[in-house]
C-alpha cells in the first residue's frame, strides 16, 4: 500500500498562534515538534495498516518545516517552497490513499488560524456553490489522480468542510477552536494516539474508499479582499469578474481548475499590502 501525507501546521494540537508555525517565530521550535509528533503518529498508523511506501509532503509556509531524519517509518520527504501542485505535489495514481494532516478551517469559519491559502488575499472559495477550505480545493488534485482522501485531522470544522468533496473521509478531531486565536487542545500524546488509531482504521478499509467526485464541469468562485485583486485575477484566461471582489471560472478538468486557482493565488500576492 502506498500512502500520501499532505502536512499543514495550523490544525495540529497545541498550535494556536502564527509564532508557533512560521519560521523565526518565538515558539516555532515547539510548534515544529508538535507537527512532527502528529506526522509520525500518522506514519505509524499507516504502517500498521500495511503501508509499504509513504511520502510526506511538507505543505506549510516555506514547506521545509520537518527534520527529515526525524520522520518515522523511513518515510520519503518532499520539501521546498516551489512545487507546481503545492500542497498536493507528489501525488500520482500509484497511491492508494491520501491523508491530510494538521489542516485548518476556511477563512470565513471561526476556526483557529483560519485561512484559505493566502489570508491576505483570499476571503472565501466556493466549488459548485459549496464553501470550501484547502481540503476541498486540494481534493481536485486527488480526483484527477483517482486517489481517495482517507483522513483529515484538525479542529471541529475541517471534517465538515472536507466531507462534501471527499466521500468516506474520516475526520480526526485533535482540538476545538474557540476563536481564530484560541483553541482547546488534546494533550499531544492523546492527539497522536487518536491519529495513529484513526489512520490505521481508515486505511484498513482502503479498498472501499472512493476518490473525490466533484461534479464536472466545476465552477469555482473566489472572494478576494480588494476590488483590485479581483480585476487582476481576470488577467487569467477564463476568469471573469462576477462582483466587486468576486471572480469565477469553470473547468471540466479538475487539475486544470486547481492550477487556475493556484495561479490566481500567486498572482494576487503582488497586490497584498505589507504595511
Amino acid at each position: 500500500m502506498k500512502v500520501y501525507i499532505s502536512v499543514d501546521a495550523e490544525g495540529v494540537a497545541g498550535i494556536c498562534d502564527w509564532e508557533q508555525c512560521i519560521a523565526g517565530g518565538d515558539d516555532y521550535a515547539s510548534g515544529r515538534e508538535l507537527v512532527l509528533g502528529e506526522v509520525n503518529a500518522a506514519i505509524d498508523g499507516a504502517v500498521a495498516a500495511g503501508a509499504t511506501e509513504i511520502l510526506v509532503n511538507d505543505s506549510h509556509s516555506l514547506m521545509r518545516n520537518l527534520p527529515p531524519a526525524g520522520l518515522a517509518g523511513h518515510a520519503a520527504y518532499l520539501s521546498g517552497r516551489f512545487k507546481p501542485l503545492y500542497m498536493m505535489e507528489g501525488l500520482d495514481p500509484s497511491y492508494d490513499a491520501a491523508v491530510l494532516l494538521g489542516y485548518h478551517a476556511a477563512m470565513p469559519t471561526p476556526g483557529v488560524l483560519s485561512h484559505t491559502y493566502n489570508p491576505r488575499a483570499i476571503g472565501d472559495v466556493r466549488i459548485n456553490g459549496v464553501g470550501t477550505g484547502e481540503a476541498g480545493i486540494n481534493a481536485l488534485v486527488a480526483q484527477h489522480h483517482g486517489v481517495p482522501v482517507a483522513v483529515i485531522t484538525g479542529d471541529q470544522y475541517v471534517g465538515p468542510e472536507a466531507s462534501p468533496f471527499c466521500p468516506d473521509i474520516t475526520a480526526i478531531e485533535v482540538k476545538r477552536s474557540v476563536s481564530r486565536y484560541a483553541a482547546e487542545h488534546l494533550h499531544p500524546e492523546v492527539s497522536r494516539d487518536r491519529i495513529r488509531a484513526g489512520v490505521t482504521s481508515a486505511l484498513r478499509g482502503v479498498e472501499a474508499l472512493t476518490p473525490p467526485a466533484i461534479s464536472l464541469p466545476a465552477t469555482l468562485e473566489v472572494d478576494l479582499l480588494s476590488s483590485d485583486m479581483a480585476e487582476q485575477a481576470t488577467w487569467l484566461r477564463g476568469v471573469a469578474r462576477v462582483g466587486s471582489r468576486t471572480v469565477s471560472f469553470t473547468d471540466d478538468d479538475p487539475l486544470s481548475a486547481f492550477r487556475t486557482f493556484m495561479t490566481l493565488v500567486f498572482l494576487t500576492r503582488s497586490l497584498v499590502e505589507t504595511h
